[in-house]
């Protein structure tokens, strides 16, 4: 660490970060692209200017926690180009893959962060996130991992002190047991509203939710929607 520089926030990040070897023209966009659009952590105790992080003005700010190849969050970004969109994702090939699509589609409004979530949750201005995504995390089936889960009571607690009043938290999994466990956790936690009236809510895709890759393999089961909102702070 430079001096000057912020202390590292420490954190324990599990799964790969590599798959298969990157492509030159892929490592290019990784060595060229990266180091432009990631998130730059301010000091410990100091809080995120999201709004200076894009070239012009957004109207908000949205998160995806481990966007996979980044099809969501691109599609999300060309289609909200008032809404700044920062990725947070450690798979070196899904990054090159989202970089990818940035430029392609000439995305000026996407940041990315190529370590925990948890770093960037926690250096957000509190009540400054308009939505959350977290779209088929890995399910971490085995009961001694289930404390490598994303939803889990202390980050439900971060995430309610950084999104505002009427925020959406969306939800994704085809793994019926980790549905189970997210649906209970976060309808526990208190400070958020499961936005379902019915079964078509949770078994029907929204119009602005598009599919994924990885969701189309349906390597567990059914996939399953859900929504929350941020209730009003007390």
């Amino acid at each position: 660490m430079t001096a000057g520089s912020p202390p590292e926030r420490k954190r324990t990040l599990y799964g790969r970060r590599q798959g298969r070897k990157l492509r030159p023209g892929r490592a290019a966009l990784l060595d060229e692209m990266l180091p432009r659009l990631s998130v730059p952590l301010p000091a410990e105790g100091a809080a995120l200017d999201w709004r200076g992080l894009f070239p012009r003005p957004v109207e908000d700010l949205w998160l995806e926690v481990g966007f996979g190849a980044g099809e969501h969050l691109a599609w999300q970004a060309a289609r909200h180009r008032h809404v700044g969109l920062i990725g947070c994702e450690p798979f070196v090939n899904g990054i090159t893959t989202l970089l990818r699509a940035v430029e392609d589609m000439g995305l000026d409004n996407v940041r990315v962060h190529a370590e925990d979530a948890r770093q960037v949750i926690d250096a957000l201005p509190d009540a400054s996130l308009g939505r959350c995504f977290v779209l088929f995390p890995d399910p971490w089936p085995k009961k001694r991992h289930h404390k490598r889960r994303f939803i889990r009571p202390e980050t439900l607690d971060a995430l309610a002190r950084k999104m505002k009043n009427g925020a959406e938290l969306r939800l994704a999994s085809d793994n019926q047991p980790l549905v189970d466990w997210m649906l209970w956790h976060v309808r526990a936690h208190g400070a958020f509203e499961w936005m379902a009236r019915g079964p078509r809510d949770w078994r029907e895709r929204p119009e602005d939710w598009p599919p994924t890759r990885y969701e189309a393999k349906q390597l567990h089961g059914t996939p399953v929607f859900l929504r929350f909102r941020r209730l009003p702070r007390r």
